[in-house]
């Protein structure tokens, strides 16, 4: 059960009426669905480890299915689990599942073998332990005295000793693909066989050695989302059930609360597409555009959990954009804004706008010397690999770093790849005093069919 936005994947196994949920988001209902649809009932809810992504649903799941939460060993979570021994074997109807700990990127991390009826080894569930064409990286860990290097140690240990000698036409199942900050370079596919993996995964080489392993696995690993280490930590202490979240922030504010909140300090998050919001937004908004990495943005970028937050969304999608922001431990939305845009407008408030032009506009304005400043929002690789000459990196992930680096008396052209995160850099800037503000539709995408001058990064290397 695959969910975009967060590249996770969960899973439902049935077997003779009894069902196995392994690794749940936090919304238990598509769960609770299917297994009613099958007359089936849910006996098990199987965590491969505390999820750093994401908060899991296990905990409101078992107390509305009564089924038994599973964790490998070292867990030790503050609610009610049924540890699970190395090697133990749980019975889901004609099939088994068998506990694999698989320490590395977490001490608990457990891979879940599934034994079909007949008594083959069908599938590894192997969560953030093996991913199809990477590994979990090893930084993830809820604090410990263990270094990455310790826990990169350890998963060698682990894929080695407890995946690697499994059959080839094993099937892999991992938590995340492409796009998950939870690995270096996940492939786009969601499953492969362990024997594929074996044959072109890096990490599985049988050549390769323990420091080997070590110095590639941790090289290169970029800092994670700043709301990583919380959504762990929740996901070990608990948190307030999804139905209290969900009734909560579905609380319709007419213009004169959104006002007072937002004097009291609660953030309005914009949640439109990006060119609707940048036409007329109410002041002081952010926006992350549902249509996105809606919750790895708000993970990276609302660096409080406990923030207050009001939501602007499209008439109709307000519960997706609480359901998403849960989903990422934000449980403090305490409403949305009724009517959206126009009963604001209605109400006779002020509206902002950010002055958007296309990319032939741009190649006009830079031909003509009228650009200040061209700022590229894309990560540094993006900007590395081709970049407009002029342009300046100025990533979005460490925007919240630099704020004091620009000038806010000059004007600014802000583009990314395709405008989504172009358009998140302009509403912080605004909200920062930043007034002189233009943004480039289509991004780097359109600017590249342009004849704008483009440069690329070019590695040196000795002859």
């Amino acid at each position: 059960m695959y969910t975009g936005c967060l590249s996770e994947a969960a899973y439902y196994i049935e077997s003779e009426g009894e069902v196995a949920i392994i690794d749940p988001l936090r919304e238990t209902e598509p769960y609770i669905e299917k297994a009613r649809e099958n007359g089936a009932r849910i006996k098990y809810i199987f965590e491969t480890h505390f999820h750093a992504d994401f908060v899991s649903g296990h905990i409101d799941l078992a107390r509305k299915t009564g089924a038994t939460i599973v964790y490998g060993p070292n867990a030790n979570p503050e609610y009610d689990i049924y540890s699970a021994k190395d090697q133990e074997v749980f019975e889901l109807g004609k099939v088994k599942i068998k506990a694999l700990h698989t320490p590395g990127h977490t001490m608990e991390s457990t891979t879940f073998l599934l034994i079909d009826e007949n008594g083959k080894n069908h599938g590894i569930f192997t969560g953030d332990t093996l991913f199809i064409g990477d590994v979990g990286r090893p930084d993830l860990a809820i604090k410990t005295n263990l270094t990455k290097e310790d826990l990169a140690g350890f998963l060698f240990d682990s894929l080695r000793e407890k995946i690697m000698p499994l059959e080839d036409d094993v099937i892999v199942y991992p938590a995340h693909g492409a796009g998950s900050a939870c690995g270096k370079n996940l492939s786009r596919e969601t499953t492969d066989t362990l024997g594929h993996q074996k044959e072109v995964n890096y990490a599985l080489r049988k050549d390769m050695t323990k420091e080997e392993f070590i110095k590639e696995v941790t090289d290169g690993i970029m800092p994670p989302p700043q709301y990583f280490p919380k959504n762990a930590l929740i996901n070990k202490l608990g948190y307030d059930s999804i139905d209290d979240v969900m009734e909560k922030g579905l609380r319709a504010l007419g213009p004169d609360d959104i006002e007072e909140e937002m004097r009291n300090g609660a953030l309005l998050l914009d949640t439109r597409k990006a060119q609707e919001f940048n036409k007329g937004f109410i002041p002081g908004s952010l926006f992350i555009g549902l249509d996105g990495s809606f919750a790895v943005w708000v993970g990276t970028l609302i660096k409080d959990l406990h923030q207050k937050i009001i939501i602007l969304a499209e008439e109709g999608r307000e519960d997706e954009a609480v359901l998403r922001l849960a989903r990422v431990g934000y449980d403090n939305s305490i409403g949305y804004v009724k009517g959206g845009i126009n009963t604001w407008k209605n109400a006779g408030k002020p509206v902002d706008t950010i002055t958007s032009i296309t990319a032939d506009e741009l190649s006009s304005q830079l031909g003509n010397n009228q650009v200040e400043s061209l700022l590229d929002v894309r990560k540094p690789s993006e900007y590395d690999a081709e970049h407009a000459e002029s342009a300046t990196n100025f990533p979005l992930d460490f925007i919240n770093d630099h704020l004091n680096d620009l000038d806010k008396n000059k004007t600014y052209h802000i583009h990314c790849l395709g405008g989504y995160r172009s358009m998140i850099a302009a509403s912080i800037l605004r909200r920062e005093g930043y007034k002189n503000l233009v943004d480039i539709i289509g991004g780097f995408n359109a600017i590249a069919k342009t004849d704008i001058p483009k440069t690329a990064f070019v590695c040196q290397t000795s002859a």
